[in-house]
């Protein structure tokens, strides 16, 4: 994958902007980084469960280490070259829910008989 393609999943997000910061494109839901990397690097990070970056570094070691710093939080490296697009989806739309406020992962329902429709009586 492309850093490009990256690029253009993260942005796909609801609300998701990027963002510049410590030299790098970071990719962000109402202020808050979920993916980050730079367009000439190799690799990207993106936010996950402790458990989740346990699995993705046992499951695949060549494409995904902890990240150094932010690792403790349960961050991953990985590598573009080695990344396929489904994958790719999967680790953003997860990293944007975990990043994403509540009311914004989960859309509110409308209360029952609240809608009414337009120019009905009250």
């Amino acid at each position: 994958m492309k850093f490009v393609e990256f690029r253009r999943l993260c942005l796909s997000m609801p609300e998701a902007e990027e963002l510049e910061t410590w030299g790098e494109a970071t990719f962000r839901v109402r202020g808050r980084i979920f993916a980050m990397g730079s367009p000439e690097g190799a690799s990207v990070s993106v936010k996950a469960s402790l458990d989740d970056q346990a699995g993705l570094v046992a499951m695949d070691p060549k494409t995904f280490a902890i990240s150094a710093y932010t690792g403790r939080f349960g961050w991953v490296n990985v590598k573009l070259a080695r990344l396929g697009p489904a994958l790719a989806e999967r680790l953003i739309k997860n990293a944007w829910e975990r990043t994403a406020p509540r009311r914004l992962v989960v859309p509110r329902k409308p209360a029952a008989g609240s809608a009414r429709p337009r120019g009905a009586a009250r």
